[in-house]
């Protein structure tokens, strides 16, 4: 990558908050320019997509805001956050940039590339239905690891520092974590600093979805911002209470609400 391009991706007239986070990454094109020009180079980074859910849940977790807070790039996950965004930027710059759509044309790109990943995550049958889709889908990527840990049991800063070292001895550039907010951006935060050279992008449920393990909704709800509502019929119970959390902020933020502890904001 140029280093205008890299420069024009990060500079301050295309950063906007939403509920005082910086968001720094506008579309899927910049992302996937910027991850793999980072793991190119061996500069490790960590990748968090802001949506709705995120926000309700950095409202009460000090770690998950300390974590964004730390984060080298930040996207828009969800038209919501794209909308507001765009409202704080004066004009139409970020555009929904979603885990799920993400991750395939960045390990087209790390394959062209030459660029190893290492999966952490989701469980194991839904993984390995991604590592089956991903080898068809970006032949030639190297999987250098895979596992799926059972995050926050036993001796959690003994297991961190055993998983950083599976990562290294793997050689992977790249790293992706699908184990739901806020477990991934908590550990990528923590591996981060053990694995200097490679780059963590937590992709919630994008394995999930690649793999087939979990249906997504059609392209058509995707383009209209009507995702949600596809994912709400098909897990009411689980997803009802998280959407009914996730309104409540969206109706906070649209008023210019605080969300999160001032003294806190980036």
């Amino acid at each position: 990558m140029s280093g205008s391009v890299l420069h024009a991706a990060i500079a301050p007239q295309r950063r906007a908050k939403v509920a005082g986070f910086a968001l720094n990454i506008a579309s899927i094109p910049q992302a996937v320019d910027l991850a793999i020009d980072h793991a190119a180079r061996g500069k490790g980074f960590t990748f968090h997509t802001l949506n709705l859910d995120h926000v309700a849940k950095l409202r009460s977790n000090a770690a998950f805001r300390s974590s964004y807070r730390r984060a080298t790039f930040v996207c828009a996950d969800g038209w919501p956050i794209a909308w507001l965004a765009n409202r704080a930027a004066g004009r139409r710059a970020f555009e929904r940039t979603a885990g799920a759509d993400l991750i395939e044309p960045l390990l087209q790109a790390a394959a062209e590339r030459g660029l190893s990943v290492y999966l952490i995550g989701p469980g194991p049958r839904a993984q390995s239905a991604a590592v089956a889709e991903l080898r068809r889908s970006a032949p030639g990527l190297v999987i250098a690891g895979a596992e799926t840990p059972r995050v926050g049991m036993g001796d959690i800063a003994f297991e961190r520092l055993a998983m950083a070292e599976r990562i290294r001895a793997s050689g992977a550039n790249l790293c992706l974590l699908a184990l739901g907010a806020p477990k991934q951006e908590l550990l990528a935060d923590a591996l981060a600093p053990h694995c200097p050279s490679v780059g963590f992008l937590c992709v919630g449920a994008a394995l999930n979805f690649i793999g087939g393990y979990t249906r997504r909704a059609p392209r058509w709800m995707r383009r209209s911002g009507l995702e949600w509502l596809w994912r709400l019929g098909a897990e009411p119970h689980r997803l009802a209470f998280r959407y009914a959390a996730c309104a409540y902020v969206f109706m906070l933020l649209g008023i210019g609400a605080d969300v999160v502890p001032a003294e806190e904001r980036r």
